[in-house]
């Protein structure tokens, strides 16, 4: 049949419903068309290839005068059918002894005309034969493929579809609370994933619209579905027989809850499960077993992949190989670089399906163990080169804690936890117990050094010393003094009998705790102890952090000239090893100097210290030596920049939950208000500091004495019953009402407003565009925090965290959710939801008294009384960065 007889126009199928988003996908799909010849739609299964290739033809019908033709192949298995199966559709009829190929190429030789070849991984070979063919013979025709898999041949631009666009996790529950404008509603519905949601339910739900109700659940479905857009159509068609909440609090097991989808789809789109199937089944025997086995992961780079999931059916050599067919084929997704290596992941539904496959191969077990030895090794070397002088770089020591923290840490704990491995476990608790401390996580680290402490398993000496000494650390930072003593009394006590540990981190603990007794001498004695015992062990890292304890309880002593002499002596060990134990030394250099009134001298050190501990992100120390500049400008009458410090300093410890440090700032923004004379703030924010002192311990003699000192005068000119009535207001206020309070009245008119770094702008390892409304520098927002404590006047190190700072984004708030650790604010939705602690603990897996834990645990950060009230805090919430953090992004 001759070119003349192809009809015009083309064949495009009508669009079966509205088509949602894509909007920049078309107009940089359509320019590209302008300059090449062939394009493939790569992607996953779902993720929109034909309906956005659909829509590409009907937006440029009209520059195709010979028509656009959509050949689909979704049901074709025999490659020799291929080039018959478009001269079908175009109306090209083969001729007797000639290839098809060839027919086609001469009917379709001077026709401009866009040919769009749809499905085509399962048959690409054949289709890239002859694809090359068309694109050398016929020079006006352009030609868009849709496949998993590029079709390699000369000429091709490949387009890798992305998901649709996605919120970010600052929209999901605390950003849209019931009282959210206009503005906030409209910011989430911006986006791609969640338009598409709402047209669909709306078209099967009438006046289906976002809410302050439904929003923040219709956010998390999209992030959890990864802006597939199948999986969302799907979920959306749920809202015919599901509430919103219903459908989120189910979408976990979402290959049975997407199990229903459109009947006249091709069986591939009709449900989840068939979708991720059809991509399954299409790979080769060997790259499915790889693809099953990277399922352990949540990120990897390609030594871990060859490391952890080669064996004698898939060597190491060969890894490469399968993982580029992977990205091809759209199951693995290529990352950003990390330290010069490139980094992979599987998209959420993806890794589900393909943990399914691995346990149904029966190598479940084997990979969880192999990605937790693999991880546990790799912490440990970290760890092993993190504390010694002359080892690695201050900056690679740090690269490398992050590197470390972005790896799925839990999966491995959960795994030596399941096997009960309890020497595995320890050894993991004790690698990570840096990060728990950096990253805010004190709370989830005492859980885990509990959990495996109590198995009835035996553990090597070494490894249980350790690990009650830095269990026993947690605990101090954690306030749990009963508890740090008890572990730390243990590790003792054990290396008396067995002596194949350094017992200098638990002795150092002990004369921490009996500095906060008032103990003196009992406190030096055993400060002195740590130092022997390091020097024993030949140990310059527990020599130095004993050294800075010693010196520590010598300052609070008044023995300054020998405080001196051991930060002096404590400096010099350290330098060189590691950037934490440097800044510990720092700051209590500062705290010395301001114990000799050198104002000037004290300020350095902070900020020298601080410029340390803000590369870690380490909250809890920058909330101290912030305090410690705040309260030195406020002596020096600086009120601006004294407002500036101690209001961050408040930020940060409520960002860490660090009860003591949130009642030290808003008792030194209350000498902040008196200074200025605002004595009705002054004398409330003294009642609210009062009233949370009192849940935590009394103040000493000297703080009391230097807190009477400030605010006399507001007392005075208030009046005793005046003063009285302020002092019952403050102390009925809650801590995130007192703190909200605090920040507010603090906050100086524009003018006066001096950030707390010198350049104005926002510190290291913190992000910019983001962070609290205060008097603070914006931008100096915070990660998600712990319930850490705080080593108080004792100025003593605990731990040494080298682990990144995971920095908090989205909307201001003078209460952060961050004030939580990832699983409280997992569980702060869950009270939300209504769930009981049974509940809770079913849906999390962990155990009824965990899920009551951790209830406690944010009753008491937030300064709550009932879960109602905990159910009002999170749907009132606009802080940045709170979301069900149910799996790494």
């Amino acid at each position: 049949m001759t070119a003349d007889t192809v009809p015009r126009l083309g064949n495009l199928p009508a669009e079966p419903n509205s088509f949602v988003g894509r909007e920049r996908d078309l107009g940089d799909l359509a320019l590209l068309l302008e300059n090449v010849r062939a394009l493939t739609l790569c992607g996953p299964g779902g993720i929109g290839k034909t309906r956005l290739a659909t829509r590409l033809g009907w937006q440029l019908a009209g520059e195709f005068p010979d028509g656009v033709w959509l050949v689909e192949f979704a049901d074709t298995t025999d490659a020799a059918l291929v080039p018959a199966r478009i001269a079908a559709a175009l109306g090209v009829v083969e001729e007797a002894d000639r290839p098809a190929v060839a027919t086609l190429v001469d009917a379709l030789r001077g026709r401009q005309l866009l040919l769009i070849l749809d499905t085509c991984e399962h048959v690409v070979e054949a289709i890239a034969d002859l694809a090359r063919d068309l694109i050398a013979g016929c020079p006006r025709l352009r030609l868009v493929a849709t496949s998993r898999e590029p079709l390699r041949v000369r000429g091709e631009t490949v387009w890798r579809v992305p998901p649709l666009s996605l919120p970010s996790p600052a929209m999901t529950a605390l950003a849209l609370p019931a009282s959210a404008d206009e503005a906030a509603l409209d910011a989430a519905a911006a986006h791609e994933a969640v338009r598409l949601f709402l047209d669909r339910a709306a078209a099967l739900r009438p006046g289906f619209t976002l809410t302050a109700e439904n929003g923040p659940q219709i956010v998390q479905l999209c992030r959890t579905l990864d802006g597939v857009p199948l999986a969302i159509e799907l979920a959306a068609a749920r809202v015919r027989a599901l509430s919103v909440e219903q459908i989120a609090a189910r979408i976990d097991d979402r290959f049975r809850l997407l199990a229903s989808g459109d009947r006249t789809a091709p069986p591939r789109q009709q449900t989840l499960l068939a979708a991720v199937d059809w991509s399954y089944e299409l790979l080769t025997p060997d790259e499915q077993v790889l693809l099953r086995r990277l399922s352990v992961f949540t990120g990897w780079s390609l030594e871990m992949a060859e490391q952890v999931c080669a064996d004698d059916l898939i060597g190491a050599e060969r890894i490469l190989d399968l993982l580029a067919a992977l990205i091809d084929k759209s199951l693995v997704t290529l990352e950003e670089e990390v330290r010069g290596d490139a980094r992979y992941r599987l998209l959420d539904t993806i890794r589900e399906y393909a943990a399914t496959r691995l346990a149904a191969a029966g190598e479940h077990d084997e990979f969880r163990r192999r990605h937790r030895d693999h991880l546990l090794h790799a912490i440990e070397a970290v760890v092993g080169k993190a504390f010694v002088r002359s080892g690695l770089p201050w900056s690679q020591q740090i690269e490398l804690y992050h590197q470390i923290a972005a790896e799925n840490l839990h999966a491995a704990l959960v795994y030596s936890l399941d096997t009960a491995d309890a020497e595995a476990g320890l050894r993991l608790c004790s690698a990570l117990r840096s990060l728990w401390v950096v990253q805010g996580d004190v709370t989830e680290g005492l859980g885990w050094f509990a959990r495996f402490l109590s198995l009835d398993a035996w553990v090597p000496a070494r490894v249980r010393i350790r690990a009650l000494m830095l269990g026993a650390e947690l605990a101090f930072e954690h306030q749990e003094y009963a508890l740090a003593r008890q572990r730390a009394d243990a590790a003792v006590a054990m290396w008396t009998v067995c002596r194949t540990a350094c017992p200098a981190g638990g002795q150092r603990i002990l004369a921490l705790i009996s500095l906060r007794a008032g103990r003196m001498e009992e406190s030096l004695t055993l400060a002195d102890a740590a130092v022997a015992s390091a020097r024993e062990y030949r140990d310059e890292w527990d020599e130095g952090l004993a050294l800075v304890a010693r010196a520590a309880i010598l300052r609070v002593a008044q023995l300054l000239d020998a405080a001196q002499e051991s930060y002096e002596a404590a400096l010099e060990l350290l330098t060189g090893n590691n950037g934490w134990g440097v800044a510990h030394a720092l700051y209590g250099f500062g705290n010395l100097a301001r114990a000799r009134r050198d104002n000037a001298a004290a300020l350095r050190h902070f900020r020298s210290a601080l410029e340390l501990f803000r590369q870690l992100g380490a909250r809890t120390e920058m909330a101290r030596c912030l305090a410690g500049i705040g309260r030195i400008s406020l002596a020096d009458g600086d009120l601006a920049a004294a407002t500036a410090s101690l209001a961050e300093s408040l930020e940060l410890s409520v960002a860490t939950g660090q009860r003591l440090g949130i009642a030290r700032g808003l008792e030194a923004l209350a000498g902040l208000a008196a200074a200025r004379e605002d004595d009705v703030t002054a004398v409330r924010l003294e009642g609210a500091a009062t009233a949370l002192r009192d849940s935590i311990g009394p103040r000493s003699a000297a703080v009391q004495a230097r807190l009477d000192e400030q605010l006399a005068p507001a007392h005075q000119r208030l009046g005793q019953n005046a003063a009285v009535s302020l002092l019952a207001e403050g102390r009925r206020l809650s801590t995130h009402e007192a703190v909200r309070f605090a920040l507010t009245a603090a906050a100086p008119p524009a003018r006066e407003r001096t950030p707390a770094r010198a350049d104005g702008g926002s510190p290291p390892g913190l992000p910019s565009g983001g962070g609290y409304v205060s008097a603070s520098t914006a931008g100096n927002a915070a990660a998600a925090g712990s319930s850490s404590g705080n080593s108080g006047s004792s100025g003593g190190a605990t731990a040494a965290p080298l682990g990144g700072s995971g920095a908090l984004s989205g909307p201001a708030a003078l209460i952060p959710a961050s004030v939580l650790t990832a699983r409280e604010r997992q569980i702060a939705l869950l009270i939300a939801r209504g769930l009981s602690n049974k509940a809770i603990a079913d849906e999390l897996v962990i155990s009824p008294a965990t899920a009551a834990r951790h209830v406690a645990n944010i009753l008491a950060k937030l300064g709550l009384s009932s879960r109602a009230q905990v159910a009002a805090w999170t749907v009132d919430q606009r802080a940045a960065g709170f979301s069900d953090p149910g799996a790494p992004r």
